[in-house]
């Protein structure tokens, strides 16, 4: 097995560079450790993308110094940092920036210096550090790799053998510290993550490049007693982002379920709808070529788009500058589908991102949003949990004042927008829309993607479940329709007066119809509202005032 005593910028470069490879290849897997079984298991892609903007700036790095290879490598992940997850990534890669500044190259005692720093840079970029997580294994990752480096200083082979066992093992132990991990039967999506990324990179270092081809990282399972665990996880294909691609199918005896079935797998975000001569297919996917090559066996294809998403990001952005109008304070939100858009629109946003569940933006594109509303102050609407840390990172990258009110439901999005005054200072304003989430409660209905148990709450894959404040899972059945009512009686609904429905892009508007009449003829005291949404993954979203 190969030895390395130190290593240049370009072999830092080429080490991340396999790392990344090897993480994109679990990737899906990490999708799937999830606690809540709903479909924004999205920690491997939030990652993964992440470290694909690390790579890239990298590339661009001002010399092949380590120092500066580094930097660049802390600026790319810091600007594509995606999902809470990405977003700690790029503070660890802040912290090895810092260990290695200065340095043309490094070896096991500089590399062990580089990971205590990365944990100080980790734990200090949180407010509220929670262990149990990838917090938890980067600390013991420095930790092992500092008292490897006492011993043999200038073996970095032996230094990053030590970090990564000790990640496997800090990751095992992860729903020791957790207990909704322990419930669920899994351990830390973002730990397995860095795990991942560290044993790829110790493959570079032992000159194990050739043999990984034909290799695929081994998931970390939970340390637990077997009592407790929960049925292995089996992880869906899931293609992060690329091309937005829309047909409609003609043809005769057409089948949607058929059809559905065979994309599954083939992308994210996929719907298909229609009947048995003509199918509507939407799915986000890298290989377009392949899902037209499969559907035109079936018929004549006709209103073909495939656009790039990020150029759709660019090109929704410079719409949007167009036709802002000046005011001293803009809001920016984050929301997906289009009628989740106008709704946005409607109520004065100056930018919308596109972006939520699955499909979290990176730091790069709410900072080129906010850059691009002509406000100097600008108040951001994350409406997703998983949003709010990116979304935290874009004030020290700009000169104009950004506060971000934490929003964590599309609902919550919606009564702070309703709450909010152009008049004023910033943070009055901000103040204001922060009270109005408290005058909200969000019910939210999708469809399980795993078997699980919650709270003694058992799941079986497929089924609907109800969630509320995107915290609580309150429901679970095979009727989508009985987990709505079941979740709307949980979350105490006589207690509201007014009840709005946002249904998603799955569902078509004569069976919203029919539920919004039903809550109406239920509960006829209430004010009942229906707008289409347009959401992807969630049959309904529902505001509750």
């Amino acid at each position: 097995m190969k030895q390395v005593f130190s290593c240049s910028g370009q072999e830092l470069l080429d080490m991340m560079a396999v790392g990344s490879s090897w993480l994109e290849k679990s990737a899906p897997d990490i999708n799937a450790i999830n606690v809540f079984p709903v479909p924004d298991g999205d920690t491997g892609t939030n990652m993964l993308l992440t470290m694909r903007s690390v790579m890239e700036e990298a590339d661009r790095a001002s010399d092949d110094s380590v120092s500066a290879v580094a930097k660049a490598m802390a600026y790319g992940a810091l600007m594509g940092a995606r999902g809470n997850s990405g977003v700690i990534l790029s503070q660890i890669f802040r912290g090895l920036a810092k260990g290695l500044e200065g340095k043309e190259s490094f070896d096991g005692k500089d590399w062990a210096e580089a990971l205590v720093q990365a944990s100080h840079a980790a734990y200090q970029g949180l407010s509220q550090p929670v262990e149990g997580t990838i917090l938890t294994v980067i600390r013991d990752v420095s930790t092992s790799a500092e008292a490897a480096a006492q011993a043999n200083p200038a073996d970095l082979t032996c230094v990053a053998e030590a970090a990564v066992e000790a990640a496997k093992n800090s990751v095992a132990r992860t729903p020791l510290l957790l207990p909704v991990l322990r419930e669920a039967g899994v351990v830390d999506a973002g730990g397995q993550g860095l795990y991942v990324l560290l044993e790829g990179a110790l493959h570079y270092l032992r000159g194990e490049t050739e043999e990984m081809q034909y290799r695929k990282p081994q998931m970390v399972t939970a340390d637990l007693p077997l009592s407790s665990k929960a049925a292995q996880l089996v992880a869906e294909p899931e293609e992060p982002y690329g091309y937005c691609t829309n047909f409609l199918v003609e043809g005769q005896k057409l089948n949607p379920d058929k059809i559905r079935h065979r994309l599954e797998g083939k992308g994210q975000s996929l719907i298909v709808t229609g009947d048995d001569t003509n199918v509507r297919v939407h799915i986000h996917t890298y290989d377009p070529g392949a899902i037209l090559k499969y559907v035109i066996s079936l018929g004549t294809l006709h209103q073909i788009q495939i656009q790039n998403m990020d150029d759709q990001h660019v090109g929704f952005v410079e719409m949007q500058q167009e036709r802002l109008p000046t005011a001293d304070i803009a809001v920016v939100a984050v929301a997906s589908g289009s009628g989740l858009r106008e709704v946005f629109q409607s109520l004065g946003v100056a930018a919308v991102v596109p972006g939520g569940q699955t499909m979290n933006p990176s730091v790069r594109e709410v900072l080129q949003t906010v850059e691009s509303v002509p406000s100097q102050k600008v108040i951001l609407l994350p409406n997703n949990k998983n949003i709010i840390l990116t979304a935290s990172q874009v004030q020290p990258l700009t000169d104009k004042e950004v506060v971000v009110v934490p929003t964590k439901t599309i609902p919550q999005g919606i009564a702070a927008l309703l709450s909010f005054s152009y008049e004023g200072a910033l943070e009055e304003a901000a103040q204001a829309m922060e009270e109005a989430i408290a005058t909200v409660k969000t019910v939210e209905v999708t469809k399980a993607v795993r078997s699980t148990q919650i709270k003694g709450l058992k799941v079986r894959k497929g089924q609907a479940i109800g969630i509320v404040d995107d915290e609580d899972l309150v429901a679970a059945g095979d009727s989508i329709t009985d987990v709505l009512f079941e979740a709307l009686d949980k979350v105490g609904i006589e207690s509201v007066e007014v009840v709005t429905l946002y249904y998603g892009a799955d569902v078509e508007a004569a069976q919203a119809e029919e539920i919004i009449q039903e809550i109406g003829n239920k509960y006829p005291e209430k004010q009942v509202e229906l707008i289409r949404g347009g959401q992807p993954h969630y049959n309904y979203i529902v505001s509750l005032e």
